[in-house]
């Protein structure tokens, strides 16, 4: 039987900190969270290798390595509340429980929230909560919040989620222009909006964010 708590830590090792993954909280966070649990279980063995995830249903689970560098730019603090946006499975929102007060985990796609839930109970990650929506939309309803993550790549960032944010509030997503990725920042002071392109960065789309491209000739 595979040891995944020596996966987690050769994770930790192999993949985090050769690539600059050096904030202590994140990383005992993500050397914390069994990703084997938010996978099927067929794949449990392949849970922490170094690329995106498929766990079924259109929806990947990201590579440690971008999810980890995203996670230590956004700079969360024990006090944060947090939206995880296209939570899927859950664990993006278990490792964001581990650093922020509040996760709220938002996902459209219903057999994936029973998931996400049912993951959540067994592994007692009281402070997240998973909420029905829309992605694109985000969750008003429980915000302002002071850091949004999105789950995937987007074509795109609606000015509806980086409203969601809280004065010095950050947003962290991979945002595709010109067909490469690019893991980008977004930052929030008063009414003004700073982006940052932090590294290039591949992961597949998230539900809800592709921009329908007009007829070209």
């Amino acid at each position: 039987m595979l040891d995944f708590a020596a996966a987690r830590r050769n994770m930790v090792d192999s993949q985090l900190k050769p690539n600059r993954v050096l904030d202590a909280r994140v990383v005992a966070a993500m050397g914390a969270v069994p990703r084997e649990a938010f996978v099927p279980k067929a794949l449990s063995g392949l849970a922490y290798i170094d690329d995106d995830l498929d766990i079924g249903r259109g929806r990947y689970l990201m590579e440690p390595m971008i999810f980890g560098r995203l996670l230590q730019a956004c700079r969360i603090g024990p006090d944060d509340v947090v939206l995880d946006v296209g939570c899927g499975t859950g664990y993006a929102a278990a490792v964001l429980a581990r650093l922020a007060t509040t996760v709220v985990a938002l996902e459209e796609d219903p057999e994936l929230r029973s998931q996400a839930i049912a993951t959540f109970a067994r592994l007692q990650v009281n402070n997240a909560a998973v909420v029905e929506g829309a992605h694109n939309r985000g969750d008003p309803e429980h915000g302002p919040y002071d850091v949004i993550f999105i789950g995937g790549a987007v074509d795109e960032i609606p000015d509806s989620l980086r409203n969601q944010l809280n004065d010095g509030g950050r947003l962290a997503a991979v945002v595709v222009q010109d067909g490469v990725g690019k893991a980008t920042l977004i930052e929030r002071q008063n009414v003004v909006f700073a982006e940052r392109q932090l590294f290039d960065a591949a992961t597949p789309i998230l539900a809800g964010f592709a921009v329908e491209r007009g007829f070209v000739f």
